[in-house]
């Protein structure tokens, strides 16, 4: 694994699953339970790897556009 810094503190990231909210629109917002990050120890700031990402766009193409708030548990 490439060894990342954080952007804030410039200290080392290390992974770890975390609930996150993404805000779709105005009056969306999706969270996702045991998403992959890096996070940094010391400041708390987190990094998404490309590939989550791109997965987690994929996953956001699928939901309710209806729903004003959508709980999902991320899988790889």
């Amino acid at each position: 694994m490439k060894c990342h810094k954080c952007h804030v503190c410039g200290a080392g990231l290390v992974p770890v699953k975390t609930d996150l909210p993404f805000k779709v629109d105005l009056k969306r917002i999706v969270i996702f339970k045991d998403l992959p990050v890096l996070q940094c120890n010391d400041c708390g700031e987190y990094l998404l790897e490309d590939a989550v990402m791109l997965r987690v766009e994929q996953i956001m193409e699928r939901t309710d556009k209806e729903a004003e708030l959508e709980i999902l548990r991320y899988a790889a």
